[in-house]
């Protein structure tokens, strides 16, 4: 069945111009809030959708100009016999090349064969719909798909109203999953009279009073309609269609009062069924409703795991957990420039498909700080928490490299960069990343923070925080890994030269020496044993001691720090 291959909308919403070639299975659009997400999904349905008229009013149009009309143009390929049916559509059929992304009204040879829906509103709010063809225009020609071609290709919406779908409606999914259809006719009519005969034996006793004014009235005034008028329903009020059949449990309970979650997995399996009929579906909110564990299953019952996929799905989504189920390949992100809209593919290279597993997040947020180790990631983490302004808060996320290839960091950031996100890097300094590499990043607007000197964090932390602080991160150390371990560790870092009661000792009597900080900063790192390498340690430690004593640790080291919230805090840096 029918899939979209191209879209293009100018003045609509809050989209001046965006032209996009979506993907044949899974189109999951991410990106931060008013970026036009849902208007997408909207336009599509709209240019696509079965329906007699539309309401539009001033503020569908871009920044309220109604003077430039709107346009959606939906182009359609992998047509069935019907679509490109000669006599009825020969004059509009067009050629599309993925390639080269480009549509021709000259189908070339190795073109695919499309068909572009175009619907237009003017100033006087009115849609019209029209198949779009240079040739035919060049003839005066117009012409929109037949109804019947129109409900076909109609996308099934799941939304807020997702239980119309529970019922044998006009364009429910129950419509398209077989071509069974209930002729209930004679029995409803037997229904809805035997309805109005029952109400009316019963409203004689109870509307008495107000029947005998209403005969009385109309005898004075001459008007024929008998002395024993009855109260009875309205024919009209109580006639029945097929849409008043609708699906029950055992128990006679109507379907539609399910949970949102059931209802849209139950629709989205029975569209499943109903492919080879409508092969597109929409999803505002994918996670709306669901549980983690269901959000799984219904991205399952859309094919997001199978090839070639079964479906065609537009849909949104703010879960990590859909991002985490989806490849970098089912990923868009909505991104609004200075006077048009793109969508750009996240991709499924390895540096980008392992952030989109590990840390989904951070594609769900307009900034990233991409962390060479969780130490660093710790340490943003558990100053955001002492801070009053929270980085989180503006949009922020944080990013986990693991440690080892000092590389790593910016090619992570590089990628996050190109799909239009703020990208930062965090960095040690005690392995430095290949010259090239980081200036490159920098020279294409990424932000590099990196401690001092040849330092890691650790260092950094030893060496500029006051003896106050000092003490405090020493005790930490014991009290998570005990004395043995943190006196086995300095005399280690030192050659024996230092312990922890000479240092405890240096701190009562005078000061933590330089030598001192050193060695503690040298030990604190140790490999497969860092007093604080993890988020959760490193966390606690800057929420309760770097926070705190920041304001008189070393100018330097504040100056760092500072740079990390300033660049967070800065929307346009």
């Amino acid at each position: 069945m029918a899939r979209v291959r191209a879209v293009e909308i100018r003045n609509f919403r809050g989209i001046e111009e965006l032209t996009w070639y979506p993907a044949a299975g899974i189109n999951c659009l991410i990106g931060p809030g008013d970026s036009g997400k849902s208007s997408i999904l909207d336009a599509i349905d709209l240019c696509l959708g079965a329906r007699r008229s539309l309401q539009f009013t001033d503020a569908d149009f871009h920044q309220l100009n109604v003077e430039t009309p709107i346009t959606i143009a939906v182009t359609l390929g992998e047509l069935d016999d019907d679509l490109m049916n000669l006599d009825a559509y020969g004059m509009y059929l067009r050629g599309f090349d993925a390639a080269a992304g480009t549509i021709d009204d000259e189908p070339e040879k190795a073109a695919e064969t499309v068909l572009t829906v175009k619907l237009t509103v003017a100033s006087d709010l009115e849609p019209s719909w029209t198949l779009v063809s240079e040739r035919a225009e060049a003839q005066g020609l117009t012409r929109n798909l037949s109804w019947g071609d129109r409900v076909r290709l109609a996308p099934t919406r799941i939304g807020v109203m997702a239980d119309y779908h529970l019922g044998w409606r006009r364009g429910s999914v129950l419509n398209r999953v077989s071509e069974e259809r209930a002729d209930a006719s004679a029995a409803l009519a037997k229904a809805a009279r035997d309805a109005r005969a029952a109400f009316g034996d019963q409203a004689q006793g109870q509307l008495g009073e107000t029947l005998g004014i209403v005969a009385a009235t109309a005898k004075e005034l001459g008007i024929p309609i008998g002395e024993n008028i009855k109260a009875m329903l309205d024919a009209h009020s109580v006639s029945f269609s097929g849409g008043t059949i609708s699906l029950h449990d055992e128990d006679g309970v109507p379907l539609r009062g399910l949970g949102i979650g059931s209802t849209r997995l139950l629709i989205a399996g029975l569209q499943r069924k109903a492919a080879a009929q409508s092969s597109i579906i929409m999803i505002d909110e994918l996670e709306h409703g669901l549980e983690p564990h269901r959000i799984i299953r219904l991205l399952g019952s859309l094919g997001a795991k199978e090839a070639p996929p079964p479906l065609q799905v537009f849909m949104t989504t703010h879960s990590p957990v859909a991002l985490r189920e989806l490849s970098g390949n089912q990923l868009f992100v909505t991104r609004c420039a200075a006077e048009r809209h793109e969508i750009r593919a996240v991709g499924s290279a390895d540096d980008i498909q392992s952030t989109i597993r590990l840390y989904p997040d951070a594609f769900l947020a307009p900034k990233v700080i991409v962390c060479e180790g969780a130490s660093e990631v710790g340490l943003v983490r558990g100053l955001d928490q002492f801070r009053d302004d929270s980085i989180t808060a503006q949009g922020t996320a944080l990013v986990d490299c693991g440690g080892g290839d000092p590389d790593r960091p910016f090619r992570r950031a590089a990628a996050l960069h190109a799909l239009g996100y703020r990208a930062a890097v965090v960095r040690d300094d005690d392995k430095k990343p290949t010259a090239a590499v980081e200036a490159a990043f920098t020279a294409d607007g990424g932000t590099v923070v990196a401690w001092r000197d040849g330092r890691a964090l650790e260092d950094e932390l030893f060496l500029s925080l006051t003896d106050d602080g000092v003490g405090k991160l020493l005790d930490r150390a014991v009290e998570l890994h005990g004395e043995e371990l943190i006196n086995d560790q300095i005399k280690s870092a030192s050659q024996n030269a230092k312990d922890l009661n000479g240092i405890r000792t240096e701190a009562l009597i005078d000061q933590i020496t330089p030598e001192s900080r050193a060695v503690l900063g040298k030990a604190a790192r140790a490999k497969k044993a860092g007093w604080f390498k993890s988020v959760t340690w490193m966390e606690d430690v800057a929420r309760d001691i770097v926070g705190p004593d920041l304001a008189n640790a070393d100018a330097g080291f504040r100056e760092l720090v500072g740079r990390v919230f300033a660049w967070a805090g800065n929307a346009g840096q």
